[in-house]
């Protein structure tokens, strides 16, 4: 048994092992986090520890690693793995959790020092964390007058190049607060199953479940839930009385607005909760054939829909870029919601923005141009296809939709109907006539979704 599976850690080793999976074996945070809290037998204070730890560690990894070069001589590059982990733990308890003595901080990290180090290495982190500790209050960050990129990258802790980017796009003040909600908790948001039930009955349910919700903004299915540590214990989920999902997420189902009895292709499904807000919106009536290219990420959806009660949707491995034959002009309703750099999703994927590169967005821009060209192929004429992401770049969005419009002219943009009923400003209901939306987590409160609405010209 290596140091990984040992069981009986504490909640700091179990952080720190973690965190290593995700920066050295490319594990995503939340779903390890899960998946070692799911199998161990952590109260609720020690889980709620564990999860600050690993979640606040990745958020704040640059401004750490800013810290941290302040006091450490060589590249942190150089430095172990394991004891680089160890002091970013250090370092985040002594910046950032006011209910940690110091003292505590230091000490636990020289003892897991101990352990996943040796004799040089305990000294070094014992030394590096208690002058931290001490001089923290005369840290400074670079100027915001002097070095626009270096303050926003170290103080809120996301990569140059990307804060580059969001000045160009969005300006200082924006860029600011954008970056600021990314380092804040999302909240928690579910999609009611009105199949099974209303959005009030639900939020009686949940009163009686001991859970404080209350109705969202935008889509009238959500509800914003409290203080909820375990979602899949509850009575409520367990019987299919809700979905978790983003709100802005939610929006595109409204978006596309497929009518009972309708033939729904859903190009690239999982996890599957458009999918089943589809089913929904259809009344569990017609037909929705679901595509991913992993099969696992199938049987979520699957799941999904025994537990929501829905027996409409038929999944499918397949690649969106290259559907069946069979399915030609097949469809009412076609969704792309495309892969993409998920930067409008960095709240909830807090380790995505150190695993993302700028060249990486051109790359994806042309895998979204190959995979709405061969799902458009199974819409017939007079059918809605609607594209969307959970990025907020102009090149997977807007330039997308254009240069498919110019390929195919066939395909015109119309307005977001669907949103007509929703709490929308007069410049964002300007936005949804032109037939694209993009939703800002800084502005809205919801993921940064981007959505567009066409139509395929009848023939003749």
């Amino acid at each position: 048994m290596n140091r990984l599976e040992k069981k009986g850690q504490s909640p700091r080793e179990t952080a720190l092992i973690i965190l290593y999976q995700v920066n050295q074996n490319g594990a995503y945070a939340n779903l390890e986090l899960n998946k070692v809290l799911n199998r161990g037998d952590w109260n609720g204070q020690d889980r709620a520890f564990i999860t600050e730890l690993v979640y606040g560690c990745t958020r704040m990894q640059g401004t750490l690693d800013y810290i941290l070069g302040l006091f450490i001589k060589k590249p942190l590059g150089t430095i172990p793995p394991w004891i680089l982990l160890i002091l970013r733990l250090g370092t985040y308890q002594i910046m950032f959790l006011n209910k940690v003595p110091d003292r505590a901080g230091v000490n636990e990290s020289v003892n897991l020092a101990k352990k996943y180090g040796h004799a040089g290495t305990v000294k070094f982190v014992n030394g590096v964390l208690r002058t931290i500790s001490r001089e923290k209050e005369n840290i400074v960050f670079p100027s915001l007058d002097q070095d626009v990129v270096g303050h926003i990258s170290a103080l809120y802790s996301h990569p140059q190049w990307l804060v580059r980017r969001w000045l160009d796009q969005f300006g200082q003040e924006e860029t600011i607060s954008l970056c600021a909600l990314n380092n804040k908790s999302p909240q928690v948001t579910v999609r009611t199953n009105t199949l099974k039930i209303s959005r009030d009955q639900l939020l009686e349910r949940l009163t009686r479940e001991g859970v404080a919700a209350r109705p969202g903004r935008f889509a009238p299915e959500s509800v914003i839930l409290e203080g909820v540590l375990s979602l899949a214990s509850l009575p409520s989920f367990q019987e299919g009385l809700f979905q978790v999902q983003d709100e802005g997420s939610m929006m595109v189902a409204h978006v596309l607005g497929p009518q009972p009895g309708s033939q729904v292709i859903d190009g690239c499904a999982a996890p599957g909760g458009k999918t089943t807000h589809g089913a929904q919106l259809m009344q569990n009536q017609g037909m929705i054939k679901a595509f991913d290219i992993y099969p696992h990420k199938l049987a979520l959806i699957n799941e999904s829909c025994r537990r929501l009660g829905i027996d409409i949707v038929e999944t499918f491995q397949g690649d969106a870029a290259d559907l069946p034959s069979l399915f030609h002009e097949w469809a009412d309703f076609v969704l792309v919601d495309a892969p993409c750099s998920g930067l409008g999703v960095l709240r909830r994927r807090p380790d995505s923005r150190w695993k993302k590169e700028e060249k990486d967005i051109e790359e994806l821009a042309g895998l979204q141009k190959k995979i709405i060209s061969g799902a458009a192929k199974t819409l017939r004429p007079g059918g809605v296809l609607v594209y969307s992401t959970c990025t907020m770049t102009p090149e997977e969005n807007e330039a997308v939709v254009r240069w498919f419009l110019a390929q195919h002219p066939d395909f015109l943009l119309e307005p977001l109907d669907g949103l007509a009923s929703f709490d929308l400003g007069e410049a964002e209901k300007e936005q949804a006539a032109s037939g694209m939306f993009q939703l800002l987590p800084h502005v809205h409160g919801t993921d940064g979704l981007f959505m567009a609405r066409m139509r395929r010209r009848e023939r003749g």
